[in-house]
């Protein structure tokens, strides 16, 4: 039998209740103080960050038009996806597969992958991750949008290459390649 992480540490007392942690309520289309940014022509929604959790996952709602999607890439995190509109084309380790609304799927740590809209309709998905950081690294890479639907500005070649250059930079602090097609 194979345990994971957690079974597998020694039995210990559960700690005591972080009372200085509060509960989280996100309303993606009224709360007004949740992030929407743009990257990748995409537009993602931080629902629950990091540092609502102490660092152990983070909740990202994801809007994603016709094209739309990362490039291949693989990253030292766990990453779950929940389809609620739509579907989406995703590759991993070279595999194609097509995932539905109400169908999730999960893509262990480390492991090759990317995902298209290939369809003419915007898909929603909600993405989780653990442990969290993606939520700062689209922070730190992607432009803040009005809306859970609006898109990215389009950006000029000098503003793409600056973006670009950034994430490049970005990506080993965040554990994250980009693959080659």
């Amino acid at each position: 039998m194979n345990h994971h992480s957690i079974t597998s540490q020694p039995v210990s007392p559960i700690p005591s209740d972080n009372t200085s942690r509060h509960l989280t309520v996100a309303d993606p289309n009224k709360d007004r103080s949740l992030l929407h940014i743009g990257i990748v022509g995409d537009t993602y929604t931080i629902l629950i960050s990091g540092e609502d959790t102490d660092g152990r996952y983070c909740l990202i709602d994801m809007h994603i038009p016709p094209g739309g999607g990362p490039p291949p890439h693989r990253h030292d995190f766990e990453e779950s996806f929940t389809i609620l509109q739509g579907e989406i084309e995703f590759t991993f380790r070279g595999e194609r597969k097509v995932v539905r609304a109400g169908e999730t799927i999960h893509i262990p740590a480390n492991a090759p992958h990317s995902f298209i809209n290939a369809s003419q309709h915007p898909v929603r998905l909600l993405c989780i991750n653990a442990p969290a950081g993606l939520d700062e690294f689209f922070l730190a890479v992607g432009v803040p949008v009005a809306s859970r639907t609006t898109p990215p500005p389009k950006p000029d070649k000098a503003a793409e290459e600056k973006m670009m250059a950034k994430t490049i930079a970005l990506l080993p602090k965040y554990r994250t390649e980009i693959l080659k097609p």
